[in-house]
Parts: C-alpha cells; structure tokens; sequence
C-alpha cells in the first residue's frame, strides 16, 4: 500500500520528472507517483533526470543530473559560475520568461494562502547586470589559497567569482582590489568570514571586512586601505565572540543617494532597496497609491525613503525604525533637507500597542521578509486606517498577512510587482489595502 504523501523514495534514488510549475525559492515542483519532489533550477515544462537527496514527510527532494527536454525559454547563462554558484536561480531562464515566472510565484503564493488581490498583476523589469548596491561575499582557505566569493548552492564552499554581473565594475573592482590586500597578509586568512560592500545610487563605495578579532587589534588592519583607491570607506566589523564592533578605518561610511529629486544619506550598515535601477520606480510607486492628503504612519521605515519624499509633498509623517543606525540617518535626512519628519526608534509591535490611533492617517509598511506577521496586522487593522501601503519581499509570508487583513476588514485593490533582484527567485511586491466596505 503506497504511504500517505505517494510513492516511497530514498536518497540516491535516480528518476526522471517532469516539472510541472515554479516555486518560491527557485524551485521546480515535479511529481513521483503522486509524491512531490522540488528540483532547485528546474523550469516549468522540462523534462528532467535528477537524483533525490532528502527524503521528508510529504515531500523530496532532487539534484538535476540532465535536462532531458528542456524548457524553449532556456538560455546559455550569461554568467560562467551559474552552475556552481548559489547567487541566482535563474540565469538560465529568458529575461522575459522570468518575470513571467516570479508574477506566477506571487500570485500562486497568494491564491495559496487565501488572499484576495487583483488581477491582472504588473510587473516592473530591471536591467539584468550591474543593478546590486550591497552585496556579502566570503572567505574560505582552500588547497593553501584564500578565496573569495560567493556559495555553492546548498553548502558553505566559496565559489571563486572574478566578477559576478549583478555588481557594477567599481564594485568588482573593490572586491578584487580587498582580495589582492588581503592575500598579501597570510596571518589574517584564520580570522576572514566575510566581505559586505555597499554603493551609493550617486556617491559612494564603502567595504566593511568581517573578521574575528578584538577591536583592541583593528589597528591592524589600516595597512589595507592603500590598496584600494576606489573606495571611498573602507571599515572592519570585527567579532569577538558575541560581540560585534564596527570599527571605520579609511575615509567615510556614507553612501548617497538620489531619490525623487531628494538627495538621501545612508550609513553603509543601513538598510538600503538593493536595485539601484528600480529605487525610485519603487518609491513612487508607494506614493502614487497614498492619498495626497492626511497625515502617514511609515512603519520600518529605515532611513526614509518612502517617508521623506512623502514629507517633501507637504504631508505629516511619523516614521517608525526600531535599527538606531537608520533612524538615525532619517533623522538627519529630515534635518539636511528641511522637512517635518518624527522618527520613533521603536519596535513597531510596541509602538502601535503604546500609540493611540489618528483618524484618517494612512499607513506605509515595509515589514523584513519574515512579513508583519498577525500581532501587528491586528493592531494595525484595529486602528482602522483608510489606506494601508505593504511593501514586500516574500510571496510566502505577504500572503500569510493579506489574508489575516482580508480577515479583518481590509482587501486588496491594487498589487504591482518589481523585478528588485533580477536572476534570483526574489520579488518585490507592492500592495495597496482598502477598508473593504
């Protein structure tokens, strides 16, 4: 008797499949006798030989061996470390068949979970290369080399990646240039984790090395900061056992941006949308769907970029960030540029508990990706706001919170997709809530 779930698989199992459709995460969903088996990379209508590789209740699943039939949208990958590299899901998909894909994701994750939206569902594109403003990469000591670069999928071994094309030239140059600096110091290779650069839309390139060392030792490193010209700060985060310091040893650690005809200023370790082709479509995307008129509560709001172009439109704002870095920066943006801006540093959870409601304020929204979740859906939906803007970066986790809101009195009318991460299976998506009577 088959088990419940389908057929009975085992690691190693070789099979061949069909994927039928796409998941979140840059997955192909096929099936074996009636068992669900996700294949990372695998495309809607190919045929596939895999091999499983874990075994769970309900579901497996499988490694692509060879593309029996493959899908007529595959292209030859742009990129020589797509294979191996775990930073795009699909670099071997047609640019125009990828967004095609992520409006299917979003909409099937939203349909799964319960939540009413509109159709049909726009989707705003990206140039596919040089479009990153942050990125992490990491090192490893292999074979007495050090490396740098970015994970094999699904493991912790370091690809060596001479340029990844979602980073602009000076970007990759940055990279190489710490690369070169620090393989002249063999004593630092043990103490290396990690590599976070961050570029300014307009000025900028600040790197920050991860490395495990006191901060009474940062001095060390300064003797970096001649090999890279390109920079405009270099820092160290340097960790000592739970404890983390972040430690600027060359130049600044400001980013700027142009926003809306707003020129911003970000602290590298802030939050900042990574598209650099796609920040300002976004932002005006969020105030094209707030009323003109009343006042806006921008909750995590980071270092403002929906709520200062909002303010410069003459509307009251209070913003909420509970990173005391980027409400800081909001802070000080508000202050540079001349606007009414208050900036509550708080949890936004605690805010809305503590806080009484105002009648008519709308509401702007932009959770991280684990979503607002249902404590803060139901405070928030308790207060009744005429207009609630969510900003999202999961399918998943949007449908979960448009459903507890269509619960609670609030529908969706509007839902527009940005292409924010081009070549990866994230989406960022855009949703405008209205009282539903």
């Amino acid at each position: 008797m088959r088990p419940e779930g389908g057929a009975v698989l085992s690691v190693g199992d070789v099979l061949e499949l069909q994927v039928e459709k796409a998941v979140y995460r840059g997955l192909g969903l096929a099936r074996h006798e009636g068992r669900a088996v996700f294949v990372p990379r695998g495309l809607p209508g190919e045929r596939l030989r895999v091999h499983v590789t874990s075994v769970e209740k309900g579901f497996a699943r499988a490694q692509a061996e060879e593309v029996l039939v493959p899908s007529p949208s595959r292209r030859k990958a742009p990129c020589p470390h797509a294979e191996s590299c775990g930073g795009c899901a699909y670099q071997e998909l047609d640019y125009a068949a990828q967004l095609s894909l992520k409006r299917d994701v979003v909409t099937e994750a939203l349909r799964r979970a319960g939540a009413p939206f509109p159709e049909p569902v726009d989707i705003v594109a990206s140039p596919e290369e040089g479009w990153r403003t942050r990125a992490s990469m990491h090192f490893e000591i292999a074979g007495g080399d050090l490396r740098l670069g970015l994970h094999e999928e699904g493991t912790h071994k370091v690809v060596e990646i001479e340029r990844c094309l979602q980073l602009s030239p000076a970007m990759s140059e940055a990279a190489r240039g710490l690369k070169r600096a620090v393989a002249a110091r063999p004593e630092l290779w043990p103490r290396l984790t990690g590599l976070h650069l961050a570029e300014g839309t307009e000025a900028g390139l600040v790197a920050t090395l991860e490395v495990l060392m006191p901060a009474s030792e940062a001095q060390g490193l300064v003797s970096l900061r001649g090999a890279l010209p390109g920079l405009t700060g270099l820092a160290g985060e340097l960790v000592e056992g739970q404890r983390r310091t972040y430690v600027l040893l060359m130049g600044s650690p400001r980013l700027a941006h142009q926003v809306l005809g707003l020129r911003l200023s970000s602290h590298a370790r802030s939050f900042f949308q990574a598209n650099r082709f796609l920040v300002e479509p976004l932002a005006q995307a969020v105030l094209d769907l707030v009323p003109a008129e009343g006042p806006v509560l921008d909750l995590y709001s980071g270092v403002g970029l929906f709520a200062l172009p909002l303010a410069a439109r003459g509307q009251e704002i209070r913003a909420v960030e509970i990173d005391e870095t980027a409400a800081d920066d909001a802070g000080e943006n508000a202050r540079r540029l001349g606007l009414a801006l208050r900036v509550d540093r708080s949890d936004t959870r605690e805010f809305l508990a503590r806080t009484p409601a105002r009648e008519g304020q709308h509401v702007v929204i932009d959770p991280p990706r684990t979503g607002a979740g249902l404590p803060v859906v139901e405070l928030l939906a308790a207060r009744r706001p005429p207009t609630i803007v969510y900003v999202s970066c999961d399918p998943a986790t949007l449908g979960r919170d448009l459903a507890h809101f269509a619960r609670l009195g609030y529908r969706a009318d509007s839902l527009r997709l940005f292409d924010m991460f081009p070549d990866t299976f994230h989406v960022e998506a855009v949703a405008r809530l209205v009282p539903a009577v």
